[in-house]
């Protein structure tokens, strides 16, 4: 009987593990979907970044392409106004 009891209470000892270890297992696989929720919003927001970084350099061109020929221009006819009066 004292035999019957010490397996019982092994029986016990083992189901309480495995019962810890099934909490534990949840408990990671919830951590590891939180964790790739967090990856993928963060390759959203590097993605978004890296597109934003790509218009504002096409932005930046076509105002170079526009800004700078009529700055030039500008220069050359205040200095062709004031060769030609002075």
């Amino acid at each position: 009987m004292a035999e019957e009891k010490f397996t019982q209470d092994q029986l016990q000892l083992l189901r309480e593990i495995r019962d810890g270890q099934q909490k534990i297992i949840a408990l990671l696989s919830a951590q590891h979907a939180l964790a790739e929720e967090q990856i993928q919003r963060s390759r959203d927001s590097v993605e978004e970044s890296v597109g934003l970084q790509r218009l504002a350099l096409q932005r930046q061109r076509t105002i170079s392409l526009v800004a700078v020929p009529g700055i030039m221009f500008c220069i050359f006819a205040i200095g062709y106004l004031v060769l030609r009066y002075f």
